[in-house]
């Protein structure tokens, strides 16, 4: 017996036949009750009965016109129910918590707006940066690092001309274009002292189910403590937690990205 709570580790056949039956509809697209049967291992019979238990229940549909059967559209109103309640906010605070926990700076999760990327949740270490951990900051476009991951992998633009926030800021649109290059290239942002003085973060991308944007994951700190070296070493762990936090959604593999610090 299942301890309480916890699901059982015994397996019902049947259901597992069913499973099966979905995952080949969900493979193979329109398939008859003998494809089915040899793709699922079973007799023709016990999937057609199969089959008309789930057309009972709205998850696979019978096709008149050919006889074979397809996903029914019982399948999408759940996986959209299951998409609804994947809040990114709510996959991605454990990996923020994860991240100043190893790190011991300020984590931020920041959503793709306009024309800024917006702060809509944070964890702050014990030596937080007052002016990077606020609710519903805009990350200025070009002059921060979640504003360049969303300028990349959106394909937005600020409109010029771009302002200048310290004698780091990128002024220039040519310089900009180079720089977003980079961010799509390596899959992450830098930000030295390009909006606030004494402010440096290292931005990593979410992606949605869709494949699009969805967030953006950042590390802040002092300058003098979260220098360019101590940035390259909190890479790998952010970029680590931001492929997580895209798998949480429902998004797509990480594609490969290139080594911390690459050109």
């Amino acid at each position: 017996m299942a301890r309480t709570g916890q699901p059982s580790r015994e397996r019902v056949a049947t259901l597992g036949r069913t499973l099966a039956i979905l995952d080949a509809l969900a493979d193979g697209g329109e398939l008859g009750t003998n494809e089915l049967a040899r793709r699922v291992g079973t007799a023709p019979s016990t999937v057609s009965r199969q089959l008309g238990s789930l057309t009972a229940a709205r998850l696979v549909e019978h096709v008149p016109g050919t006889g074979r059967y397809r996903l029914g559209i019982r399948v999408v109103e759940l996986a959209t129910t299951v998409l609804a309640r994947l809040d990114v906010r709510t996959v991605a605070r454990p990996h923020l918590e994860a991240l100043v926990a190893a790190l011991d700076e300020t984590a931020t999760l920041s959503l793709p707006g306009e024309p800024d990327a917006v702060t809509v949740d944070f964890v702050r270490s014990g030596r937080y940066v007052q002016g990077a951990t606020r609710l519903g900051r805009p990350s200025i476009a070009h002059a921060t690092a979640a504003g360049k991951v969303m300028l990349a992998f959106t394909g937005r633009r600020p409109a010029p001309p771009l302002a200048r926030y310290t004698e780091r800021t990128i002024v220039d649109e040519q310089s900009l274009e180079r720089e977003l290059e980079r961010v799509r290239r390596r899959g992450y942002a830098e930000a030295f002292e390009e909006r606030e003085r004494d402010l440096n973060a290292v931005s990593a991308p979410v992606f949605g189910s869709g494949g699009d944007l969805a967030a953006v994951v950042s590390v802040h700190g002092p300058a003098r403590r979260f220098d360019r070296a101590a940035a390259k070493l909190a890479l790998p762990l952010l970029l680590e937690h931001a492929a997580a936090i895209t798998r949480g959604l429902g998004g797509p593999a990480t594609r490969e990205l290139s080594s911390p610090g690459a050109n």
